[in-house]
Formats: structure tokens, C-alpha cells, sequence
């Protein structure tokens, strides 16, 4: 438990310093998007081994569309254009205890830069990976995620190798 806390004490310097290497519209707008957990998803629950998302998985079409209105986007157009578009996306994923509340979620491009949807799945599953081995606490991979998810992508995939 001790290298998680170092783990993410070094995360979260990492996120002070260097929030900078991600283009704009890479990471969630944190007035927006704060990020919010879901206190039903416990550590306990999340690793438990038949945990599955789809049970807690519950953004209805109106609030996808309040999203992409508050991010003044549209999906297929702009930032979302191409064939995959974007997906309205937990900013701390269910994986990790998130919740499906407004101030969770962002439209986040699938294609079309580096940094994109596909890579942060990578994170998500990683991080509950990690939670689950008691590398890190839950509430610890919730900050890293939400504070800055490019940064603790590149501080988690070295770490964790």
C-alpha cells in the first residue's frame, strides 16, 4: 500500500507541474467536468470478481445531449467529426467507482489526436488493475484520473510495467 501512496503522491506532483503537453480539448473542461464518484462503488464492490459496469451503467440520451450542449459540441461535427465520432465519457470511469452524473461526464473524440478515447480505456482498466492489487487506493486512481488523465496515463503505464 506504500508504493501506492507513493505512486500517487508522484502523480499528483507530475499533474501540478506539468498539466501542459495535451492539446486542447484532450482533457475535460474542469469547470464542467470536475469529475464525481459514485459512493455505491466501493473498492470492495469494484474488485470484487464478478463486477461488471453494465449494471451501473446508466447515461440516458437527454443527458448525453446536455453534455454535448454544455461543451457546445456536436457529435460528427468539430472536434467529434469522422465515422467514430465521440463518446460522452466518465471522466472517472465506472471501473474506478465512477458515477454517471453530469459532473462526471465529457465528450471525448474517439479519433483525431493522440490522446483520444481509445487510449484512455487503456487507463481505466490499467488503474483498476492496480486498485485491485493494492497498489494504489481507490480514491487515489480517482484523483489521478480526474485531475489530469494524459498525465497519469504516462505516470501509471511506466510505473505499472
Amino acid at each position: 500500500m506504500a508504493t501506492g501512496c507513493l505512486m500517487a503522491a508522484a502523480v499528483c506532483a507530475a499533474l501540478a507541474s506539468a498539466a501542459s503537453s495535451a492539446a486542447a480539448g484532450d482533457l475535460p473542461n474542469a469547470k464542467l467536468t470536475p469529475g464525481e464518484a459514485n459512493p455505491v462503488l466501493t473498492q470492495e464492490k469494484i474488485c470484487a470478481k464478478e463486477f461488471r459496469t453494465g449494471p451501473f451503467r446508466n447515461v440516458p440520451a437527454s443527458r448525453k445531449a446536455k453534455v454535448y450542449a454544455i461543451y457546445g459540441m456536436k457529435n460528427h461535427k468539430g472536434a467529434c467529426a469522422g465515422k467514430e465520432g465521440c463518446e460522452i465519457d466518465h471522466e472517472i470511469s465506472l471501473e474506478i467507482g465512477g458515477s454517471n452524473s453530469i459532473k462526471n461526464l465529457w465528450p471525448e473524440p474517439y479519433t483525431g489526436t493522440k490522446w483520444n478515447a481509445h487510449v484512455k480505456d487503456v487507463l481505466e482498466n490499467r488503474l483498476h488493475k492496480i486498485v485491485c492489487a493494492g497498489k494504489m487506493t481507490l480514491k487515489e486512481a480517482q484523483i489521478c484520473i480526474s485531475k489530469n488523465w494524459i498525465q497519469c496515463y504516462k505516470k501509471v503505464m511506466v510505473e505499472s510495467k
